[in-house]
């Protein structure tokens, strides 16, 4: 799985103009599944999103993670990540996406891992939409991981 993490201020995604989910602050992470990602991998970027520390303490150190500072975060399946590494050509290569139905299982168990397992409040976009996403990121603070 791939995904990119975004520590925002707030967070609006819409679909035709309707409002699907909204963040007042924390983190919006993009998802991409990969064809042979499993359960172990979700599990790994559900623990990832859960501990990272990138929220400050009173000193204005990043020691503070989302459960810590009672967070929430908006999950968006975003296939586009799964452009393979140095592809050539001009035209991104998603051949390592996975299929549909794999996603989608993966995406939705992330969310119940990240409720069930972490308590974290999880809301979510919807899978193979056009979605608009309206964002103040804080920071700017994104990062990129993979498992």
């Amino acid at each position: 799985m791939r995904i990119v993490i975004q520590r925002v201020k707030s967070s609006r995604l819409e679909v035709n103009g309707e409002l699907v989910s909204e963040i007042v602050e924390w983190y919006n992470v993009f998802v991409g599944v990969i064809r042979e990602d499993t359960e172990d991998n979700m599990k790994k970027i559900a623990h990832r999103i859960a501990s990272l520390r990138l929220f400050k303490d009173d000193d204005g150190k990043l020691k503070k993670n989302i459960k810590d500072v009672d967070g929430e975060v908006l999950l968006v399946s975003n296939f586009t990540l799964c452009d393979r590494k140095q592809a050539t050509g001009t035209r991104p290569d998603f051949s390592l996406s996975a299929d549909k139905e794999k996603a989608i299982a993966l995406y939705e168990a992330l969310q119940k891992e990240l409720i069930e397992e972490y308590d974290i409040q999880t809301k979510m976009g919807r899978f193979a939409e056009n979605m608009q996403i309206y964002t103040q990121i804080d920071g700017p603070l994104n990062l990129v991981q993979e498992y």
